[in-house]
């Protein structure tokens, strides 16, 4: 891999709870646990352990990554501020935060990285 573009965001993914149990065995199968963070910019987060989030979840924090970097503000589709939203995986078990951090970066489209 070799990594052109400084990124515009950083998120953090954080896990914030459980929906029905208070544990992750048996009951999530990438074995989440209330505290774990992940973080990225373009590509997909990973812990400090260096496991990939749940790939389910995933599809669902990429449209709402995109949002932010296309200039959009989370709290129009229920976020907690501009760059925050509490999200429940696919599967009903994990509560998790996602939070964007802008790193002052030129946005990849504007950016005239292709002339």
């Amino acid at each position: 891999m070799k990594k052109w573009y400084d990124e515009e965001y950083e998120w953090e993914i954080e896990v914030t709870g459980f929906l029905r149990s208070d544990h992750t065995e048996r009951y999530c199968r990438n074995g989440e646990e209330i505290g774990d963070t992940y973080t990225c910019t373009y590509g997909c987060p990973v812990n400090k352990e260096g496991q990939g989030i749940c790939s389910k979840v995933m599809m669902m924090m990429f449209p709402i990554m995109e949002a932010v970097r296309s200039g959009g503000d989370l709290e129009n589709i229920g976020g907690n501020s501009k760059y925050s939203k509490e999200i429940v995986c696919p599967d009903g078990c994990v509560m998790f935060r996602m939070s964007a951090k802008k790193l002052g970066n030129e946005n990849f489209y504007k950016g005239k990285f292709f002339e």
